[in-house]
């Protein structure tokens, strides 16, 4: 990405607030005057900030305005430390707005929709948003939350819902109770956007098969607004992102280089117009690219896109001295014959050796469970290159979140 000179000047102009604000980003920056980024180069040569500076900033060492101006707050989970809080301002929140519109018209939602919203409501940024989006757009919002599925099931019936908003594990967990109870001729669903956790292709086609809708993989983060700050269209060739708000950099996790378009690596992400709580140069830690300019998007938009997300640098175990990725066992998946979206892989410390079981739903009946362990553990060795103890299990018996899902337990530590 060529950085233009109207975001460089906005980056400078957020600079000079996070600065005057005394907060988390003055401490960062207090050797490093603004006026002394005159290029992108420049630009790549300040510090990065992480997910525990934010936890340090706690509870609004982040806020750039004055607190009379912060009308909002949301934050992590906070399930592995101190939660990070960030503020909004009105300004801030009618972006997000403005935002989450932006995507449901890629995905080509319009006023005359309806829109069930799955995803928690409160500190979480996902139900408000989805909420936010669909009020800018225009369109009749059904804000169910989390859980209670018969009663989502209900309204998803009697409203006549045309998009689900969720995460890919409840859409799926609905999409195989709606087959189960045969009302798939009952409900009205044509699209499902779906954001908060990555999922591979056999679930995409799962979910889309038993919904008989089309899918659309949205991204965002509690840090940078929360979910909408991009979106893939109806071409599916990478998700859409607003380069008027943010700005998007693709590092070497180890090295912290930039790396060139179309290359894998981590997606960094600098704000340019969000006011309660700037960012500049906030490390993800979500793997990506950034899709050339060479491969234009049949769609026609102007806008930059990015690759979906195949999985984050904390997602990776090490294993026989081989990384693994979640996004590299959909890969597997994808490859054996009969294998569902559905595994969960548990690595423990036996006598001296790492052990990983990898349990697969499969469709086929027991007396092929046998053949099919085989082919997924040699698939897993030629793919991966680790070995594994494979379990085959039948569709429906690992568990169902409505939340996300845990995929891989690591007992060794």
């Amino acid at each position: 990405m060529k950085m233009k000179a109207e975001t460089l000047e906005q980056i400078k102009y957020q600079m000079k607030r996070v600065k005057a604000a005394g907060g988390f980003y003055a401490k960062r920056l207090k050797d490093i005057d603004p006026e002394d980024i005159h290029d992108q180069a420049d630009f790549e040569k300040l510090p990065f900030s992480e997910k525990a500076d934010l936890r340090n900033a706690y509870p609004l060492g982040l806020a750039a305005v004055p607190e009379e101006q912060i009308v909002r707050i949301h934050s992590s989970s906070g399930t592995t430390g101190t939660p990070v809080i960030i503020p909004y301002t009105k300004q801030d929140v009618d972006d997000w707005a403005t935002l989450f519109a932006r995507c449901y018209a890629i995905a080509g939602i319009t006023p005359k929709d309806r829109i069930q919203i799955t995803p928690g409501y409160g500190l979480w940024t996902a139900g408000i948003g989805f909420q936010l989006g669909a009020e800018k757009l225009g369109a009749m919002t059904v804000p169910m939350g989390p859980g209670n599925t018969a009663k989502q099931l209900k309204f998803m019936e009697d409203m006549q819902s045309t998009v689900l908003c969720a995460t890919s594990s409840y859409a799926l967990l609905l999409a195989e109770e709606i087959t189960k109870r045969g009302i798939r001729d009952k409900i009205a669903l044509k699209k499902g956007v779906i954001g908060s956790e990555r999922w591979g292709e056999k679930m995409r086609a799962r979910i889309a098969n038993e919904l008989g809708v089309e899918l659309y993989d949205i991204y965002g983060l509690t840090e940078v607004y929360g979910p909408g700050i991009a979106i893939n269209c109806k071409y599916h060739t990478g998700m859409h992102y607003f380069d008027d708000f943010l700005y998007f950099e693709i590092i070497d996790p180890k090295t912290g280089e930039v790396l060139p378009d179309g290359e894998l690596g981590e997606l960094v992400i600098t704000t340019l117009k969000k006011e309660g709580a700037p960012l500049i140069r906030y490390r993800t830690h979500d793997l990506t690219r950034i899709i050339p300019d060479d491969e234009p998007c049949p769609c026609g938009r102007d806008l930059p896109r990015i690759d979906v997300i195949l999985g984050r640098t904390d997602d990776m175990v090490k294993v026989h001295g081989v990384n693994m990725f979640p996004g590299q066992i959909d890969d597997v998946l994808k490859q054996v014959d009969g294998a569902s979206s559905e595994y969960q892989v548990f690595i423990d410390h036996v006598n001296g050796r790492d052990n990983i079981t990898v349990f697969v739903e499969t469709e086929w009946p027991k007396e092929k469970y046998k053949a099919f362990e085989k082919q997924l553990k040699d698939t897993f060795k030629s793919v991966i290159n680790v070995g594994i103890i494979p379990k085959a299990v039948a569709i429906g018996d690992l568990p169902r979140s409505e939340k996300k899902s845990t995929r891989i337990y690591d007992y060794r530590y």
